[in-house]
């Protein structure tokens, strides 16, 4: 690498209540073997006392910026995050996550060798204690590139990573384009707009990134009544990439269906029963969408048997299909 003009990289880390973790994610991101880096934490609007830790953090490391304001989400703190970076290529890390210490040499070096805006590592799964969870990307068995229509239709069969933690992104593309704020499935909804301007993006095998699974989430409670918001993102986020896909990607379609289908069926497998009431507007159109569509899905060779039989039942009797559906996963579950 050229060590007269090291290209500076900027790495983002949005951090919220991360107390017991925020030091290994910097720890890890310090070790780096690239060193030519700006690490920017931007505490969004924490109630313990994760901003005086990243405060703290900076002390030592000149490379380390900190910001501070009121909660926003991820998104905001992000946006927030690439108003000041001046890398030329941009990363993020999620401060549960940590990250092997060639993960930046090795994407900057792969960007340079075939002058490309983004390039992505591979990642792994781990739960709170250490222990590796299944792959929930399979890793390519070596180095490859792949064009914008590859990456579009990885991501359709739900084989693709549209995480922005696992790549190196080129400023010049979030000049274009911003974190969407107010919304989750936020990775997808950014990637699939930007995916028109990425002639190619290189796919490392080095799982090099850790995405750990923790107990601690806005997405989990003890009510049953509780419906996570990302199921209504996805179903819209499906939407977007359909119309993307018409004007894009037409040789796609077939594939976007198949996607915008299984984003309904999680929508339909998660909402609690008692939301689904005629006086649900979202509820009802996806239910129409899914009877609408049932002789379509018939046709589609990327839907498989099961995911036909749930669209028909779904679209028929939304309700009787997930009490046989809760009945299923008992028996499963007491299985296990």
């Amino acid at each position: 690498m050229d060590n007269k003009a090291p290209i500076l990289l900027s790495i983002i880390i949005p951090v919220y209540n991360s107390m017991d973790c925020l030091e290994r994610c910097v720890s890890s991101i310090q070790k780096q073997t690239y060193p030519n880096l700006e690490i920017i934490i931007v505490d969004d609007g924490s109630t313990d006392n994760t901003g005086a830790l990243a405060e703290k953090l900076a002390l030592p490391d000149k490379r380390i910026r900190v910001l501070h304001k009121e909660n926003g989400g991820s998104s905001s703190a992000r946006n927030m995050g690439l108003g000041i970076a001046r890398g030329e290529y941009i990363g993020f890390v999620d401060a549960d996550d940590y990250i092997e210490p060639m993960m930046y040499e090795r994407l900057l070096l792969a960007a340079l060798e075939a002058n490309l805006l983004m390039v992505q590592t591979s990642r792994d799964e781990i739960d709170e204690e250490g222990n590796r969870l299944p792959d929930v990307c399979t890793p390519p068995e070596k180095g490859e590139i792949y064009d914008n229509h590859h990456i579009m239709r990885e991501l359709l069969l739900h084989r693709g990573d549209c995480s922005f933690c696992t790549r190196l992104t080129h400023r010049s593309l979030f000049e274009l384009y911003n974190y969407p704020e107010g919304e989750l499935n936020e990775d997808f909804n950014l990637l699939i707009r930007m995916l028109s301007d990425v002639r190619e993006t290189a796919v490392l095998p080095y799982q090099d990134y850790h995405v750990v699974y923790r107990m601690r989430s806005n997405s989990r409670t003890t009510d049953e009544n509780y419906f996570p918001p990302v199921f209504k993102d996805i179903v819209v986020n499906s939407d977007r990439a359909v119309n993307i896909v018409s004007k894009e990607y037409p040789e796609l379609n077939k594939e976007a269906f198949r996607f915008a289908m299984f984003q309904r069926l999680e929508y339909m497998l998660h909402i609690p029963i008692a939301m689904m009431e005629r006086s649900n507007d979202f509820y009802r159109e996806v239910k129409k969408s899914l009877r609408r569509n049932m002789f379509k899905a018939l046709g589609n060779p990327y839907l498989t048997k099961k995911n036909k039989q749930y669209i028909f039942i779904l679209g028929c009797a939304p309700k009787l299909a997930r009490k046989i559906h809760r009945i299923k996963m008992k028996g499963k579950n007491k299985n296990e």
